[in-house]
């Protein structure tokens, strides 16, 4: 599996989130609950846990000349509902 991610905004978001999307990768090697968002481009919810904490990212399936990646949108800690979307359905 491959990520893409802006670098840039992943430095901003460990600076304000305390995670970047290096770290964040690792809920995709483990159970995860996951979601598509309504709208354009298609995007999806991952709901999982990065070491102890449950986080939810926002992504979208790309191609490029090597095949396909998933390109990391945003990211942020779970909230109550999420973490509840979550339980009911491990």
């Amino acid at each position: 599996m491959r990520f893409k991610f802006d670098k840039t905004k992943s430095r901003r978001l460990r600076a304000t989130r305390g995670i970047g999307f290096e770290e964040v990768q690792e809920l995709f090697y483990a159970p995860y609950y996951l979601d598509q968002l309504v709208g354009d481009p298609e995007q999806w919810v991952a709901i999982g846990w990065v070491h102890t904490r449950l986080y939810t990212v926002v992504f979208e399936e790309r191609t490029d000349v090597v095949g396909d990646y998933y390109h990391l949108v945003t990211l942020w800690r779970s909230t109550t509902a999420e973490r509840e979307k979550y339980e009911e359905n491990q």
